[in-house]
């Protein structure tokens, strides 16, 4: 068995230990095992964990402390990049192979996401997620961490975990807007009819906003609409008019 690293990240605020998990899994092998130590409850600490593309094989809350110490496990998944203060988080159906070796969302060549988050204005550099979370307070993450070659690979009750997953980081981080790129997940879960565009039912209380996938086997759209998405997406986040509107209900 491999042996674990022990690594304390106790003296980091709960909200920037997923930006360091990022950059833990980012520069290790798939089985790499550690000990973590994050100032954290329990149930929150396994979601860190879990959201930066580990398993959580054990975990021990120091319930006088208020910390954990955590047994994970490196995994061939994509981690969140996610933080504090997100003025939009985007989120994934779940990632491809090509996205999870490359760790980075929606890395496949032929893929629109980045040309259009790009040519929004949203993003300024490509394939970055890190640079997109530091300087431009957007935040990643997937519906399902599980990697697959192709979304009918998952299972509706993975959607369902997903959507509880995403309630517990949303309402803990409360990002500006929550963005699903692609609407496969949001119709399974939660609304079979829903179209692109503006919900009326939130997550955790955030707005959300569904957009088609940008995937290069949609052939229904062309990279001038994913860019119109993103820029409405931006528009909404760069306004409080939806905070200001009747409250909408949640899914939960």
């Amino acid at each position: 068995m491999i042996p674990a690293t022990h690594l304390d990240l106790t003296h980091l605020d709960a909200v920037r230990v997923p930006v360091a998990l990022a950059e833990l899994h980012g520069k290790t092998v798939n089985g790499a095992r550690f000990e973590l130590g994050i100032d954290a409850a329990a149930d929150r600490a396994s979601d860190i964990v879990r959201g930066a593309g580990f398993s959580v094989e054990r975990i021990t809350e120091h319930v006088g402390d208020g910390w954990c110490s955590v047994a994970a496990t490196r995994q061939w998944e994509l981690p969140d990049h996610v933080g504090p203060d997100m003025r939009v988080l985007l989120v994934g159906l779940n990632p491809s192979p090509a996205a999870t070796d490359a760790g980075v969302g929606f890395a496949r060549p032929g893929n629109r996401f980045w040309p259009a988050l790009l040519a929004s204005g949203l993003a300024t550099l490509d394939r970055d997620p890190s640079q997109l979370l530091d300087d431009h307070r957007i935040g990643m993450t997937d519906l399902v961490a599980r990697t697959t070659a192709r979304a009918a690979e998952l299972a509706d009750h993975e959607f369902a975990t997903g959507i509880d997953r995403l309630e517990r980081l949303v309402g803990w981080l409360r990002p500006g807007i929550v963005c699903f790129v692609g609407l496969q997940g949001w119709r399974t879960a939660i609304d079979r009819r829903a179209t692109a565009g503006p919900q009326t039912l939130t997550i955790a209380g955030r707005p959300t906003y569904l957009m088609p996938n940008p995937s290069g086997l949609n052939a229904n759209h062309r990279l001038p609409d994913f860019v119109e998405h993103f820029a409405a997406v931006a528009a909404l986040a760069a306004t409080d008019a939806i905070a200001g509107s009747p409250a909408p209900k949640s899914v939960r």
